[in-house]
């Protein structure tokens, strides 16, 4: 079987998505318990904004690392995707990770993920509707209406809770509108260039910008040791793996074929953060509708009856998932 039949096949897309996945789902507890090991307060903008610079900068020399090694070459950018990378970074690392750190210390990991699971129908919408690269049709247009239905029980709580500033939840919404921008970006640019080079040197440029600026503005982190060390490590290897697999997907397939395997990112960051990062706040029944919600949407959005399959599994495990939490 060659490269670009391995990489379309659906079962294999579907397998690989759902490593990048749990590996995603996992970041949402991963960062989490990272603010308490390096001593980060959730007011501390500066430091969380550093903290996240580190990680993307590391994440960047693994994945040339790693893929140099693949491909039998050192990974440098060319001047002509130099460009690429910029644009990148801006909407892959920067815009959005700087969002998703700051949601993350005003909001719950439970709730983010399932917030973060309307990346699928961001990128749906955006692909569509501003890059003319899919075609809008009916089943599009009502799972992702059912889905930010979902998002909307998420959030309610936002309403009825006198809050400061920017709340976490709009924070982690706009962290994935961000995200939806660089899937097209990164489908469109991979055409011409090796994902893994424009993942790796995204992240490098993403990561020593979000670095300078945490540190101009006071940032600080303190509290390294073997334990935080290594769940730095793991974050970077996060990035590192996950997004240049998902990258590598995209480049051999459409943006919807792909996107819909991302409804697994916020079944595994829910259940992954009740298990590892519980913050005593659970959802309870209404956060469980609105995850349910999301899921369904992201089902109508996929025309395929074997994708149908597949999804409907993997609201069986969630189910499981929250039996064994009960």
């Amino acid at each position: 079987m060659n490269k670009h039949k391995f990489l379309t096949k659906t079962i294999f897309v579907w397998l690989i998505a759902a490593v990048c996945c749990f590996l995603w789902g996992s970041a949402f507890p991963s960062i989490k318990i990272g603010y308490r090991l390096f001593n980060i307060p959730s007011s501390d903008t500066a430091s969380i904004i550093l903290f996240a610079g580190v990680r993307f900068f590391l994440a960047g020399i693994l994945t040339v690392i790693i893929f140099s090694f693949v491909n039998k070459k050192l990974l440098l950018p060319t001047k002509k995707s130099l460009p690429k990378i910029g644009v990148l970074s801006l909407f892959q690392t920067i815009f959005q990770y700087i969002l998703f750190y700051i949601a993350l210390a005003r909001t719950t990991g439970e709730k983010a993920s399932v917030i973060q699971g309307t990346s699928v129908f961001v990128a749906l919408l955006i692909s569509c509707l501003i890059f003319k690269m899919e075609k809008l049709t009916l089943s599009k247009i009502l799972g992702s209406v059912v889905g930010f239905v979902g998002v909307i029980l998420v959030s309610l709580d936002i309403f009825t809770q006198h809050q400061s500033g920017v709340s976490g939840e709009f924070l982690a919404f706009l962290s994935t509108v961000s995200y939806a921008f660089s899937s097209v970006f990164m489908k469109r640019y991979s055409k011409e260039d090796n994902p893994a080079m424009l993942s790796g040197w995204q992240f490098i440029l993403g990561g020593a910008v979000m670095m300078i600026f945490g540190a101009a503005f006071g940032g600080k982190i303190s509290g390294f040791t073997v334990k935080s060390t290594l769940l730095l490590i793991y974050l970077a290897l996060i990035s590192a793996v996950a997004y240049s697999l998902w990258s590598i997907l995209l480049k051999y397939n459409p943006v919807s074929k792909v996107a819909v395997c991302g409804f697994m990112t916020p079944v595994f960051g829910y259940a992954l953060s009740s298990l590892f990062a519980s913050e005593g706040q659970k959802m309870g029944a209404i956060g469980v509708v609105a995850l349910l919600l999301v899921v369904l949407g992201m089902i109508i959005v996929n025309r395929t009856l074997r994708q149908k399959f597949i999804a409907i599994i993997m609201i069986i495990l969630y189910n499981l998932f929250t039996e064994y939490l009960q």
